[in-house]
């Protein structure tokens, strides 16, 4: 079932991961103290015993270390689990802070702002404040570009539904989904560590392949520790030994030098691979029933070996070959046993066949975080409701629809109907009445339904369609470009767009600004019509209340709506509600008054 009152339950969570941490907390302070007793204990064993019986001192001694060891690797764990708890606790911080609506010291997403876009700007998807910082939950940075994609290209309407039932069922177990989202932040998957991956399998491979590197692989320890050996066993002197053991470390040198370059594009990946093993892991252990949950899972197999184990059995490797930064280790192993040799034989085995595998491992990720996100917004806002997409087009069907950006206290949501293609609702009003956040409103929500995600309304009915904007128009300096003339350049983007039939809906904020009152007039009046004439979904507003007018010539095509101010004793109250008609009051006047202007 959906939780009714998200706030609580991340409240709830949070005292508990407290007491977990405090917990955890405790058996880190008795783990050190059973290392220091098992450490001291065999020291004594062997002092006291020794003289009375080595064998006894010996094999107790050796227990009492292998039982260290054991504390060892508990306390290993038990570190693990405290910085697992830790980024759990940060989580369930966060998303209390979100549901208090402070949230603009996350990510922003300005980086995926497009240069032009058909909507992005004008209804706020990313930046300070932004939908992006808001909603998204995404860690890797393959997630969160492909969530910043999901927001700027409208899906199709049947995987659509499929995200819609992926979310909701991920939102009845948020908690586990957290898990997700803690191994993402431990160590951020990057695009560049992909991207050498891919580079790295399709790379040539000359060592596996090559006769005289498999004898280097096999010949050179063998006579490494041969000479080791005779050396043991006195059969050769210091004298000749020593000599052949500084060739040795020459010779392994050299081979470690050649293999490097292919190794590099590898170097210092450990990190990120532990995030991808653990969250590849994750996802192959979700129970969900959902058609593209189980897709996603598929497309993680590797023919016998899960994705999983592929990934830490090269995690592995390169911890192998990362000995090479401890010199007293990594000097004899290379000296005797070729270790680098070794291990870059053994990436060659592993990276066979897995050039058209591994992108699929790291799509997956970024795809289950974007499922994620839009879980945590149906777990976070109960109120919103899923929309459902109408086959035909022109339809608009909103109850209840506010602006998801806006505090929940402060938010006024309004009903709003419109079905059919050839339809133009003009939006007059006073300034500051509430037209801009309203087109805004209509145009996240249809944003936020295009991707599959919850809305903020109580039922919304919409068509798949793609929203064209243009409410912010400025001059840009670099491209000499004036506010008319860009505003301009908008507008003839979204003819063409009416003119091919596309299937958009437009959202229209003071056409034609940047002009003097005659031309803009004039120009408002053909542009519409020829929105009419094309058969175009619209929303105007204006602030021209002679274009209300044109209800009457196209009394089945044109729909005026308002939002209107009460004044008392010249205070004005706003109540943000939308309203059939024309708007008859508006407060220009009234707000230069306030500030000085004499009229």
């Amino acid at each position: 079932m959906q939780y009714s009152d998200p706030l609580k339950i991340y409240e709830t969570h949070l005292v508990s991961l407290g007491d977990q941490l405090t917990n955890l907390l405790r058996k880190k302070n008795r783990l050190a103290w059973l290392r220091f007793i098992s450490v001291a204990a065999a020291g004594l064993v062997m002092w006291q015993l020794w003289s009375l019986n080595w064998i006894i001192a010996l094999s107790t001694a050796t227990l009492l270390i292998a039982l260290f060891l054991r504390f060892v690797i508990n306390d290993i764990n038990n570190r693990e689990e405290i910085e697992n708890t830790k980024r759990l606790i940060t989580i369930n911080k966060e998303e209390i802070n979100i549901l208090h609506h402070h949230f603009t010291d996350r990510q922003d997403g300005q980086a995926f702002q497009p240069g032009h876009h058909d909507y992005a700007s004008d209804l706020d998807l990313f930046g300070k404040a932004s939908l992006y910082q808001y909603i998204n939950r995404t860690h890797s940075e393959q997630g969160n570009k492909l969530f910043a994609d999901w927001l700027l290209h409208p899906a199709q309407t049947e995987l659509i539904g499929k995200r819609q039932e992926a979310a909701k069922e991920l939102s009845l177990t948020i908690f586990s989904l957290q898990q997700l989202r803690s191994y993402g932040i431990g160590n951020t998957v990057t695009i560049a560590s992909e991207k050498n991956v891919l580079r790295w399998l399709h790379q040539e491979n000359k060592f596996h392949l090559s006769t005289l590197w498999r004898l280097v692989r096999f010949g050179f320890p063998v006579i490494s520790i041969t000479a080791l050996l005779l050396y043991i066993f006195s059969v050769i002197p210091s004298s000749a030994f020593y000599p052949l053991l500084l060739l040795f470390l020459a010779i392994a040198f050299n081979i470690s030098k050649v293999i490097m370059p292919d190794y590099a594009l590898l170097n210092k990946i450990v990190p990120e691979l532990e995030t991808l093993f653990q969250s590849i892991k994750w996802i192959e252990s979700c129970t969900a029933k959902a058609e593209l949950i189980q897709a996603h899972q598929k497309s993680l197999g590797t023919g016998t070996q899960k994705a999983s184990a592929s990934i830490l059995q090269l995690k592995k490797i390169l911890e192998r070959l990362d000995y090479r930064y401890n010199p007293l280790v990594h000097i004899p192993l290379n000296i005797f046993l070729a270790w680098d040799l070794q291990q870059v034989f053994a990436l060659e085995k592993w990276k066979s066949g897995k050039e058209t595998i591994v992108p699929k491992w790291f799509a997956a990720l970024a795809e289950m975080e974007s499922l994620g996100t839009l879980a945590t917004v149906h777990c976070n806002h109960p109120q919103w409701s899923f929309p459902q997409l109408s086959p035909g087009h022109g339809v608009l069907i909103a109850k209840e629809m506010g602006h998801p950006l806006i505090p929940v206290e402060k938010r006024v949501n309004n009903s709003f109907v419109v079905k059919g293609i050839q339809q133009l609702s003009l939006i007059t009003g006073s300034n500051m009445a509430g037209k801009s956040t309203f087109l805004r409103s209509v145009g996240i929500n249809v944003v936020l339904a295009m991707m599959g995600s919850p809305v903020c309304a109580t039922e919304l009915i919409v068509s798949n369609m793609k929203v064209i904007s243009s409410m912010r128009v400025s001059d840009n300096l670099e491209e000499n470009t004036s506010t008319f003339y860009a505003e301009l350049k908008k507008l003839k983007q979204i003819i063409d767009a009416v003119n091919r039939h596309e299937k958009v809906i437009l959202l229209l904020d003071e056409i034609l600004r940047g002009t003097n009152s005659a031309d803009r007039h004039a120009g408002s009046i053909a542009f519409i019509k020829q929105l009419i004439k094309e058969k175009a979904f619209a929303l105007v507003a204006t602030h021209d209340l002679e274009l209300t007018k044109l209800a009457d010539e196209f009394p089945l095509d044109i729909h005026n709506y308002h939002f209107d101010v009460q004044v008392t004793a010249e205070e004005l109250y706003f109540d943000y509600v939308l309203k059939e008609g024309i708007c008859r009051s508006m407060n220009a006047s009234l707000l230069m008054k306030k500030i000085g202007i004499a009229l």
